[in-house]
């Protein structure tokens, strides 16, 4: 679908993709669906701008989208030029009080504010938050494997008050994961963002959690990309993983849909971000993109 010229799309084409889509638009309509945006499509300047589009489109008919944003690169980026070394153990950085000054400025400060420029710009109504505001993310410490990780936290309470407001009076809520401590730690905590987001999705009773990404989905060969499983169950999961068709970076992301899922979200995807419009071609086309986890 993304090599469609729609300027040479006849009557009867448009026909054809408008009632394929007009069904998804009433199930929809109403429905809360929580997006992680990450990966190529939040450095590609094109790519970003089909998001917000998307995401518009989606708010505009009805749908209340909220939307998780990462930001590693841009992190990396800054910590370069102020000198400071990016320092991972066991694939999660290690955020000492400078590095979390740093995340705390890049995620809150300014790709938060970016977003919500691009949407307003794109029509839409947007609210930038973090997790810290209304105290909606609260984190305690985490250790990986026994080592110090620094302020790295997970979630551990979420309280969606502040973000079901927004949604109820159609603003579009966008969510950078900054969180704050609990009983009374006043630490500021960096969080992973695809949890932070896939446990916002269950607090919030999503009907979907969306993360966007930068490969096509659960490949069965992963030189293959038209090995793509376009949908599987939860019990489909554990076996996968044990024969390693699930395995790497893979993991995390099908682990996130599984917060989801477990959590009573219905339905996880995992879809590919370099395609333009790849959001609304998973919402609003039969045959869907990506992969699909379901609760049953």
């Amino acid at each position: 679908m993304s090599d469609i010229n729609y300027k040479q799309l006849n009557n009867e084409d448009w026909a054809h993709v408008l009632s394929e889509a007009m069904p998804y638009f009433k199930q929809w309509c109403g429905k809360t669906v929580v997006v992680k945006y990450g990966g190529n499509a939040m450095v590609n300047e094109e790519l970003k701008l089909a998001v917000m589009q998307d995401i518009v489109l989606l708010n505009t008919i009805g749908i209340k989208v909220v939307l998780v944003h990462g930001g590693g690169p841009e992190i990396n980026k800054m910590l370069d030029r102020v000198g400071i070394e990016s320092k991972f153990i066991n694939g999660l950085r290690y955020t000492d009080e400078q590095t979390m000054e740093i995340v705390q400025m890049v995620l809150t400060g300014k790709l938060n504010k970016d977003i919500v420029g691009l949407l307003l710009q794109a029509g839409g109504k947007a609210v930038g938050l973090s997790g810290v505001d209304s105290g909606l993310l609260l984190a305690k410490k985490i250790c990986k494997d026994g080592a110090d990780l620094g302020l790295v936290g997970e979630v551990v309470e979420v309280h969606p008050e502040l973000v079901e407001t927004l949604l109820e009076e159609d603003f579009i809520p966008v969510i950078s994961t900054v969180a704050l401590g609990t009983n009374g730690d006043m630490n500021r905590y960096n969080i992973n963002a695809d949890t932070a987001a896939a446990k916002i999705a269950v607090a919030l009773k999503a009907e979907k959690f969306v993360q966007i990404t930068n490969v096509p989905g659960v490949l069965k060969d992963i030189n293959d990309p038209d090995s793509l499983i376009t949908h599987m169950s939860v019990k489909d999961v554990p076996a996968l993983m044990n024969d390693g068709t699930i395995a790497g970076g893979m993991i995390p992301k099908v682990e996130c849909c599984m917060i989801a899922n477990e959590g009573g979200v219905p339905r996880s995807h995992i879809i590919d971000g370099r395609i333009p419009h790849s959001l609304l071609i998973e919402m609003f086309r039969d045959s869907g993109i990506g992969t699909m986890i379901h609760s049953n």
